[in-house]
């Protein structure tokens, strides 16, 4: 009777263990077997098998380093796709973005209204980010509006004028791009010396 009450103290002893070694602890906290291996250690001795050359294998191209052969374009000495591609054309680093509203969306706005930006973003003909509006001539238009843009096309021009209506043309604020700071802060220099 005894031996039958030892045995079943070590059991719930024995699952006590077992579920508070499952509890996550920060001290107890260890990487799954097999997660984390050792580093490789090359070139230290016979003894790793990677003494000597490494792994490398004797001379060559591939024992030298860097080899030149790592490289994601690298075809082996011939002329690479990157290089036999021939290159036209030109990325203009500082683009600007003109919006285009076509005439015949102005109709949304009633007679003698004023369309300038607030307006069409109101509406939803312009989104997201715009250096400059420009009004192309799609379409026909049959109310009076005042326009305040920055650029419209001939034929947007006689239309909007041939409906009644005006336009004002904005100025576009182009920032300037400064491209070399430290040339800049020596002309400004050379110019307040003199």
């Amino acid at each position: 009777m005894a031996e039958k009450q030892t045995t079943a103290t070590k059991a719930t002893k024995e699952k006590k263990e077992a579920s508070a070694k499952d509890v996550p602890i920060l001290s107890r906290l260890r990487p799954p077997a097999g997660a984390v291996r050792t580093k490789k250690r090359v070139g230290r001795g016979p003894g790793s098998g990677l003494g000597k050359t490494g792994g490398r294998g004797q001379k060559g191209q591939k024992a030298r380093q860097p080899g030149n052969i790592h490289k994601l374009h690298f075809e082996g000495g011939q002329m690479p796709l990157n290089r036999r591609l021939p290159k036209v054309g030109f990325n203009n680093p500082f683009p600007s973005t003109i919006a285009e509203v076509n005439v015949k969306q102005l109709d949304v706005f009633e007679a003698g209204a004023t369309v300038d930006e607030k307006a069409l973003r109101e509406r939803g003909l312009i989104k997201g980010r715009a250096d400059g509006i420009k009004i192309l001539g799609t379409g026909a238009l049959t109310k009076k509006l005042t326009v305040k843009v920055h650029g419209v096309s001939a034929s947007a021009k006689e239309k909007i004028e041939k409906a009644g209506g005006s336009i004002e043309l904005i100025e576009r604020k182009v920032a300037p791009v400064v491209r070399h700071k430290n040339k800049q802060a020596k002309q400004a220099k050379k110019t307040a010396k003199a």
